[in-house]
């Protein structure tokens, strides 16, 4: 599974925990192993700009999700199939965000990264029923990987 990162923004993220924690999402949620994903983290600026060309919506945000050959959980890929999409991350949001919840900006980089995976297989927060089974699996991933590594 070829999992890229790029840091385009001015502040240090934890690489190779995101790396490490994206795999494990993509072999907890039984992706294709050929699936790949790129994460991208950029300054609020640049998010700004995604976020109102993408949202139709103000300001920048913490997380954005671009599916590409919409992949699915416990999908074979077919021939003309080998992208899940573009993660992109807000580190600057991302820092505020983690202060606010009272927790480290690695654990917010990590809330943010499963929750933009789980967006590109298809998972939304549109309603109550569907937030709870997003939300509850986001942390059911993240904690099996902290109890793993």
């Amino acid at each position: 599974m070829p999992i890229l990162f790029d840091n385009a923004s001015s502040i240090a993220c934890p690489d190779g925990e995101l790396l490490a924690l994206a795999s494990f999402a993509f072999e907890y949620m039984k992706m294709d192993a050929q699936a790949e994903l790129s994460i991208l983290a950029v300054d609020e600026v640049e998010m700004e700009r995604l976020h109102v060309e993408w949202m139709g919506e103000p300001g920048p945000t913490d997380v954005l999700s671009f599916p590409i050959d919409e992949l699915r959980p416990h999908q074979e890929l077919k021939p003309d199939q080998a992208t899940l999409g573009d993660v992109v991350i807000c580190p600057a949001v991302a820092g505020k965000q983690a202060e606010s919840a009272g927790h480290s900006f690695e654990d917010e980089m990590y809330i943010l990264l499963v929750h933009g995976i789980l967006h590109l297989m298809g998972f939304d927060h549109v309603d109550e029923r569907e937030e709870a089974e997003m939300f509850d699996l986001q942390r059911s991933i993240i904690s099996a990987w902290e109890e793993k590594r």
